[in-house]
């Protein structure tokens, strides 16, 4: 089983990290809101751990983002005893809520309770731009209730570009994802296959309103 553990505390992520893992889970940590949002869409946790006080994202914003497309079980370890945190937390969307300092036990016993649930949805979101559809868990392309065929690296180059919605994605990064690190010069693959993206989901493809280039730097992918 997949854990995700996001907190602010080193110690906290590195005593959570130890105990977890030795009871053979398999564990990823983030130390902010953003990272533990990024983490979540990559690897796919069964169960994410959260501290609600952390840089970049709070928690509480982590949880309402992961509730937009998955149903994955999210318990709070927080610090915040008060009810009106428990309540905005629930709320936002968690499933449990454990205030620190807490034993070993209890958290290893809310996290066996958590994992009997069943996900009510896929654990990968369904991205829509204009009239097309991107099922990520299925891999499946849509365009006007029409299935669009992509290649393995066409759909592998939409897939790192939706995954960093509204981000500047550079042209090395998407060569290494896509090609491998020794292809981070080739930069014409990127332009033929983004072309060929293009021609398949824009409305306009010589005028990008979604695939966006960034002059000199990369691509973006905007939805509005």
């Amino acid at each position: 089983m997949k854990i995700l553990i996001a907190d602010d505390d080193p110690q906290m992520l590195r005593a959570l990290r130890i105990t977890l893992t030795a009871r053979g889970y398999d564990v990823t940590t983030a130390s902010d809101g953003t990272a533990a949002l990024d983490a979540a869409i990559r690897i796919h946790p069964d169960i994410v751990v959260i501290d609600l006080g952390m840089p970049g994202l709070t928690g509480i914003e982590v949880i309402e983002a992961l509730r937009g497309w998955t149903q994955i079980p999210v318990l709070v370890v927080s610090g915040r005893s008060e009810s009106w945190d428990k309540v905005e937390a629930l709320d936002a969307g968690a499933d449990d809520y454990v205030t620190k300092p807490f034993s070993a036990d209890e958290l290893l016993a809310r996290i066996r309770a958590l994992s009997r649930r069943t996900p009510a949805a896929s654990n990968e979101p369904v991205v829509t731009f204009g009239d097309v559809t991107v099922d990520l868990a299925a891999h499946v392309v849509t365009r006007a209730g029409a299935s669009v065929r992509l290649t393995p690296t066409e759909w592998r180059l939409l897939e790192v570009l939706l995954r960093n919605h509204d981000r500047l994605v550079t042209r090395e990064t998407l060569l290494t994802e896509v090609w491998g690190p020794q292809y981070t010069t080739d930069t014409g693959y990127l332009r033929l296959y983004l072309s060929q993206l293009r021609k398949k989901l824009e409305p306009e493809p010589s005028v990008p309103r979604y695939l966006l280039t960034e002059a000199g730097m990369g691509y973006r992918f905007v939805s509005q």
